[in-house]
């Protein structure tokens, strides 16, 4: 066939690891990944609905490929994911010179959409949603690295207000046991020594009655596998026995990501989220009684329809109260097709700003503070990357998902590492290697 592709992924980690399968379908296909976007038989982005920013970025991109598509008219141009499903009909009226739509549920059928698209002039769209899970079978095909994302289960069925992945990506549905562990072994045999399990609330997982921590218990005595994480958690699904499942096995990191959004309760019921702020306050104090020294991330929303000055003050209050390991924040973002898109007191972008600056501001102070507390213990760090501050450092991550930064010595990437820590500057701490002849084997 000799053809070559090239994709472009926008958004989440979901969407990493759904354009990895897209590549393995290609390849099985004899596709080849192309050097360089010019030069590719058919170019593919893979795209995100959930913020705005990322939609307008797809679509420059659109306008990059058009410019491509007049020189090479034969290319094939397509649409993947969450934007296609969302945004088909607009996609096809403003940009004609898109030749394939595809929504996340109908990936595996792209060889043949190729093949047909090889006789059919006219754009070929297919953004039908499953209720059962498609890819149980099919693995997807990585570059060499060191963590593997592994997507465990797709869709939503929590409907928070503000989100737009139960109607891009659809209801929940779950890959069996076996599947994952297969694919775990099958990348450890790749030579990766890290694995992250992904799903949209990835602990709601449930396949003929196993749920989260059978899997986690599955996954944990896969042999030559280092470590475990897994992303994105919902509080409503966290118990106690997910909690003895992580604290029983090392090689599941001692890392939780927990998704405050807002501290009001007013606010958290007209998301939709399911819980109380006298819950989640509970629940992060029973996570870190269960796991000591547990790194503890979220995700914070301000700005939200209708919310006060004084429910605003209520989700820093929370903050203080926790005081998170790190958080991701956002400005609300309306999102046609939501029903808080419909909610009426929208805020200011004036206002919506003011507030993200002020949690951005304590969130600092409070990683910091976390960071600090680690100044003197003796971590041990997987080696992922150099630093971007010197050829001489690496950089990678403790099991509490802090990132290191620490002379090279005779260390390598992959190596597992005990590191002294000696210093915490903003996000990042710094240490010494603890030279060993044999340091890196742990």
């Amino acid at each position: 066939m000799n053809k070559s592709y090239f994709i472009e992924t926008f958004g989440c980690q979901m969407n990493v690891a759904d354009s990895e399968l897209v590549e393995g379908l290609l390849q099985k296909e004899g596709y080849k990944p192309a050097d360089n976007i010019n030069s590719a038989d058919a170019i593919f982005v893979n795209t995100c609905a959930i913020r705005e920013h990322a939609e307008e970025k797809v679509h420059s991109q659109l306008g990059r490929y058009n410019l491509i598509k007049k020189q090479k008219p034969d290319i094939i141009i397509g649409v993947l994911g969450c934007m296609a499903q969302n945004l088909k009909d607009s996609i096809l009226e403003s940009r004609p010179y898109v030749d394939i739509v595809l929504g996340p549920d109908s990936y595996r059928k792209l060889p043949e959409i190729l093949n047909r698209k090889a006789n059919n002039a006219k754009s070929i769209v297919d953004t039908k949603l499953s209720r059962y899970e498609v890819y149980d079978d099919l693995f997807p095909s990585r570059n060499e690295g060191i963590n593997a994302w592994i997507s465990i289960m797709r869709g939503c069925d929590k409907f928070c207000t503000f989100c737009i992945v139960p109607f891009t990506r659809g209801r929940e549905r779950s890959r069996s046991i076996a599947s994952i562990v297969a694919e775990a072994e099958q990348a450890v045999r790749d030579g990766f020594v890290e694995i992250t399990m992904l799903g949209q609330n990835v602990n709601s997982y449930k396949h003929e009655q196993e749920g989260f921590p059978e899997l986690l218990e599955a996954v944990a005595s896969i042999s030559g596998l280092k470590r475990i994480r897994y992303t994105s958690p919902h509080p409503q699904d966290i118990n106690t026995e997910l909690l003895e499942v992580m604290a029983a096995h090392d090689t599941i990191c001692n890392y939780i990501h927990l998704p405050l959004q807002a501290g009001s309760n007013r606010i958290l019921k007209r998301m939709n989220r399911t819980y109380t702020k006298e819950h989640f306050l509970g629940l992060a104090d029973h996570i870190r009684d269960s796991l000591p020294n547990v790194g503890i991330s979220t995700d914070i929303i301000v700005g939200f329809p209708g919310e006060t000055n004084a429910e605003f003050e209520e989700t820093l209050d929370v903050m203080e109260k926790i005081k998170f390991d790190s958080a991701f924040t956002f400005k609300y973002s309306s999102r046609p097709g939501t029903k808080a898109a419909g909610y009426s007191n929208h805020l200011s972008e004036e206002e919506k700003k003011e507030r993200l600056q002020r949690v951005i501001e304590l969130q600092k102070n409070h990683t910091l503070d976390r960071n600090l507390n680690t100044v003197g213990n003796v971590e041990t760090v997987l080696i992922e990357k150099e630093s971007k501050k010197s050829t001489q450092h690496w950089a990678g991550r403790t099991d509490s998902n802090k990132w290191v930064i620490f002379e090279k010595h005779n260390s390598k990437i992959k190596d597992f590492v005990p590191v002294l820590i000696t210093a915490a500057k903003g996000v990042s701490l710094h240490g010494d290697l603890i030279y060993k002849e044999e340091a890196h084997v742990i």
